[in-house]
């Protein structure tokens, strides 16, 4: 029997109907071996030796395994080909103690049938310079976790928790907050004329761009006096089209997707989050029951910043894109998209179908509707990357006026191409036929004013984008850092979903950058990257690459133990008394924000939530009020303020108006409102802003 080892039992499902008889295939179910959760278990004394156990949930998985293992000749590896997987792969060798020489090791990028009897035809042993670069990785995380949040703990607060990019991140978001309090924003003007041919009823705008030849700029109009002054002065005046332009332009497609730009389009075309997306590509990738075809897997691998695709995959592609749309949607070669991210080899493929043929219309009833709202979105992006360009005819039209010129555009789609199936929405803006020196009618023309906006808050997509472009973290590091620093209250979303630091995050920024500038410098933290890519590829050792960070990290932190002082926020008196001892209440501050507190402390050790009031009745008991609260890892809920007499709660924050549909509360959702009544679909968007 030859026993293969994967880490998920969908996976195993999925790989088994591609084996013939003689193939057994198990799970780990993960990782089988870690540093343990209560102490260091790093020996900085002996090159950094990590002291691996094997887990409490493993231990049984393993005694399954091992039973196998008289019966099987020969053992084949078979999890993720990235430094993740290769890990558990040589972690399984220890635990299991197999022979590593009589022991194969097998990579796909993709789970069908071609991949795994590939795989099986050339095994390969486990690639020690991926294992030692994830090493590298979990042990350099965690010196920096365990050494530094005690720092934190006794100079801050208790429970507070350090990390090499989730403070990069965290200080992002606390310095953008501050460039936007600290922004004042500039008035400006634009004058727009409203016109028309005399024969045609098309109307259509031009824009103010010159006066005297000389270019007006975004902000050259700056007041109200200014702009009423060249309204004035543009009374009587002759609108005359002087200069016309017309040419064409190709929009070409996206490449397709990598782990980043997937999370990016999910959060910001699906509203997923970025875990979320993970966990459902996951399910894509290891497999889904496609009715009497078994399970499938409908995607290739999803961690991944390579956007190259196999030879293959396109030329199925392009046969589909023919067959499908035509010849005209085909262009004459196959497009080549290369990797622009540095140190890209966690895998080799870009995210695309296994197959394209599987159709998301086709499948939908084998789909949650989560999985088939992702399924569809690398299925057209992988599709719309090898179609035809989209072509647009774009028009450019300089209309005199005295001595102002204004200028109008306009634009159509010629031929759609990939546009087609993929961000399809492109506005046309149509302009009437014009000619030379033609005369034209005003209709209005209007002053705007305008107001510089602030630089916006990071979004999931924006952080995951700003994160990339700095170097910072891997395809497998995103989701996890924003789940980290969200589940610290370090940050928090508003509800738009974009990311507000709290207190206690940029308190713990502050003194970070003040005293450890390096650990949440993005160069030194991009650096690190780059070292750990070297170590996978051969061209570093990983204990050179520890000591020379942690030697120096080490002296510079028993330091800051002497130098930095507790920061103790001062209490906040109130007239609120102590309903245990009457002495009055404080308000103090946690790591899960403000709350009240007994001046007698330690004598007197009562606290309680500060309720923040959203002026909301219950709709339930009709006597409490909506309070908002957190649960005990810090997440903010909205509930009744007479709990547990009542128990209405909801996770979106009420607005305060009812559904007119049914009458329930409607809450904030991406983008507008939304009801909070499952069974009401009543949503509304927010009006654009003039």
């Amino acid at each position: 029997m030859n026993l293969v080892i994967v880490e998920s039992p969908t996976k195993a499902k999925t790989i088994q109907r591609f084996l013939p008889a003689g193939f057994t295939v198990r799970s780990s179910y993960g990782h089988i071996r870690d540093l343990p959760r209560q102490k260091l278990g790093v020996n900085v004394d002996n090159n950094f030796e990590p002291q691996y156990t094997v887990t409490l949930i493993a231990r049984k998985k393993l005694a399954d395994i091992k039973k196998l293992l008289s019966k099987t000749d020969k053992v084949i590896l078979a999890t993720d080909e990235d430094r993740e997987g290769e890990a558990i792969a040589w972690h399984l060798t220890y635990a299991l103690k197999l022979n590593a020489k009589e022991t194969e090791r097998i990579v796909f990028h993709e789970i069908t049938k071609p991949a795994i009897a590939q795989a099986i035809k050339s095994p390969r042993a486990i690639d020690m310079n991926l294992v030692n670069a994830q090493q590298a990785r979990r042990i350099l995380d965690r010196l920096v976790g365990y050494k530094l949040s005690p720092f934190l703990w006794r100079k801050v607060a208790k429970g507070l928790s350090a990390g090499r990019v989730q403070s990069v991140a965290v200080r992002l978001i606390v310095e953008r907050e501050r460039a936007i309090a600290a922004f004042k924003a500039d008035e400006y003007w634009s004058i727009e004329a409203l016109l028309k041919k005399s024969d045609n009823p098309l109307e259509f705008s031009a824009t103010l761009i010159k006066e005297n030849d000389k270019p007006i700029s975004k902000l050259d109009i700056k007041n109200e006096a200014e702009a009423k002054k060249i309204v004035q002065d543009l009374t009587g005046a002759q609108y005359k089209a002087t200069n016309l332009s017309q040419k064409e332009v190709n929009r070409y497609p996206s490449p397709p997707f990598v782990t980043s730009t997937l999370q990016q389009d999910a959060v910001n075309k699906l509203y997923f989050s970025a875990k979320q997306t993970m966990q459902i590509a996951q399910q894509l990738y290891e497999g889904i029951s496609l009715g009497q075809e078994g399970s499938v897997g409908l995607i290739t691998y999803m961690r991944t910043d390579s956007v190259s695709l196999a030879k293959e995959a396109v030329e199925q592609i392009r046969g589909y894109i023919k067959e499908e749309f035509g010849q005209n949607y085909l262009p004459p070669a196959a497009r080549i998209y290369k990797t622009k991210s540095k140190g890209a080899q966690e895998a080799h493929e870009a995210i695309r179908p296994t197959d394209i043929s599987y159709d998301p219309e086709k499948i939908k009833a084998y789909l949650t509707p989560h999985q088939y709202k992702l399924y569809k979105l690398i299925w057209r992006r992988a599709l719309a990357c090898q179609m035809a360009s989209a072509v647009l005819s774009t028009t450019a039209v300089d209309i005199s006026a005295k001595h102002y010129l204004f200028r109008a555009t306009g634009s159509q789609i010629k031929f759609d191409g990939f546009l087609k199936i993929y961000n399809g929405k492109t506005q046309e803006i149509i302009l009437p036929p014009l000619t030379k020196d033609e005369l034209l009618e005003l209709l209005k023309l209007n002053p705007n004013q305008h107001f510089t906006q602030p630089p916006a808050r990071f979004s999931e997509a924006a952080l995951i984008k700003a994160l990339e472009e700095l170097g910072i973290g891997r395809p497998s590091t995103y989701a996890p850092t924003i789940s980290t620093i969200l589940d610290r209250n370090y940050v928090q979303k508003n509800p738009e979903k974009k990311f507000m630091p709290t207190d206690i995050g940029c308190q713990v920024n502050d003194l970070l950058v003040e005293h450890f500038p390096e650990i949440v410098d993005w160069q030194f933290t991009a650096n690190m990257e780059e070292q750990l890519d070297k170590i996978a590829e051969g061209k570093l050792a990983w204990v050179p690459v520890i000591r020379e960070f942690y030697v120096p990290f080490s002296e510079h932190l028993a330091q800051k133990y002497q130098d930095v002082a507790k920061q103790k926020p001062e209490p906040e008196m109130t007239d609120k008394i102590c309903p245990q001892c009457q002495a009055p209440l404080l308000i103090r501050t946690s790591r899960f924000g403000k709350f009240y507190a007994c001046s007698k402390f330690p004598a007197c050790r009562y606290t309680e939530n500060i309720a923040q009031e959203l002026g909301v009745g219950c709709p339930k008991c009709f006597e409490g009020q909506i309070i908002a609260k957190r649960t005990k890892r810090g997440k903010i809920f909205y509930a009744c303020s007479r709990y547990p007499k009542c128990d209405f709660a909801l996770w979106n924050k009420p607005t305060g108006a009812k559904c007119p549909q049914c009458g329930a509360l409607l809450v904030a959702a991406k983008n507008g409102t939304k009801c909070s009544n499952k069974e009401c679909d009543y949503k509304e968007k927010n009006q654009p802003v003039e």
